[in-house]
């Protein structure tokens, strides 16, 4: 049998996107981890505005009522929860976020595919996917700039409001006025650097930190960040 399809006929296409999901995890005791999350809030204006987060609930056990209330909190401080992961099912109703499975942390080594077993050789048709970006505009106020396959390397300023996530580190041939956030994909051996500092927010692989009196100083200097065991440090380039 012969099936004609006819321009009357719409085909069903399914077709696979990813996207980089912030990820927020609550440690005990929830009360003093919310009072940091309203400082961080308070010094970083408008930074979970319209990215998807994920609730990760593993080192909690909460109850149902524990679980309402974090939720709500949450929502009370403009913070969108799109799934949860890591609490009984048992927990949730139509009125929570549903669970998402099956996803697992993000890492630097497994995100590139080591090893020859699972390297593919270079065709023609599959180019590798380049491991830089190079931005020769500064970056205006309201733009986000995502580039997890690498480092991203901005020859201008990030101007305050904007931001840049990059998978390896940034390099910023101006001034950083924004937000940059570097070695999302798990990477700790990221760093920052920019030519004047005075950033609303920097981070590395999670770690994060703001002007503050410890880092004034610093404003208005060329500066480098990096991770040293856990710790994000902050230094004038000489």
């Amino acid at each position: 049998m012969v099936v004609i399809l006819t321009d009357t006929c719409t085909p069903f296409r399914l077709v696979g996107r990813s996207h980089v999901l912030f990820v927020l995890v609550p440690q005990p005791p929830i009360a003093v981890w919310l009072a940091e999350l309203d400082a961080w809030v308070q010094g970083s204006q408008g930074f979970f505005g319209g990215k998807p987060l994920l609730l990760d609930l593993s080192k909690l056990s909460p109850t149902k009522p524990e679980l309402v209330a974090l939720i709500a909190g949450l929502k009370t401080r403009n913070i969108p929860i799109i799934a949860v992961e890591g609490v009984d099912p048992s927990l949730l109703d139509s009125e929570l976020p549903p669970l998402l499975s099956g996803g697992r942390a993000s890492d630097a080594d497994e995100m590139a595919g080591v090893g020859p077993a699972t390297a593919p050789a270079a065709t023609a048709k599959h180019p590798p996917e380049p491991t830089t970006l190079l931005l020769d505009k500064p970056v205006r106020s309201g733009q986000s700039i995502v580039f997890t396959n690498g480092d991203v390397t901005v020859m201008g300023s990030v101007a305050s409001g904007a931001e840049v996530i990059a998978g390896g580190s940034i390099h910023i041939y101006g001034t950083l006025l924004g937000r940059a956030m570097a070695g999302v994909t798990g990477n700790a051996q990221a760093r920052i650097f920019c030519r004047k500092f005075n950033a609303e927010l920097v981070a590395i692989n999670g770690l994060y930190a703001t002007v503050n009196d410890a880092t004034s100083h610093l404003c208005g200097r060329p500066v480098q960040a990096w991770l040293d065991h856990e710790l994000l440090q902050m230094r004038e380039l000489n």
